[in-house]
């Protein structure tokens, strides 16, 4: 059998069991989506397939290490970083205005 040549291509290969459970979906979680699908809206990405190739790119340890939503959110960062539609400074920023307001709630 082949090696993957990227984290994402593990077709055939063993993976353990699927979990086929349900879950609640995290606040963040949801925010995530709605940020995609504005993204979406806007015409910012044109397509899931901008996106999923935004997570294709994704180095071994994050594609291993993110979430699925979490693997949304930074494609979506990298494809609006890599349009110039975001700064990395506003990126950075808005990030610590985040942390600093869960601090507040925490």
């Amino acid at each position: 059998m082949n090696q993957p040549s990227d984290p994402h291509d593990v077709g055939g290969l063993e993976a353990g069991p699927i979990e086929r459970g349900e879950h609640d979906t995290a606040w963040w979680e949801w925010q995530v989506d709605a940020m995609v699908r504005l993204a979406l809206g806007k015409g910012l990405i044109s397509d899931f397939a901008e996106l999923r190739d935004g997570i294709e790119h994704l180095g071994p340890a994050d594609y291993e290490n993110l979430s699925y939503y979490e693997r949304w959110a930074k494609s979506l960062a990298y494809t609006l970083l890599d349009k110039g539609l975001v700064t990395q400074a506003a990126l950075e920023e808005k990030m610590a205005e985040i942390a600093a307001r869960q601090a507040l709630t925490s």
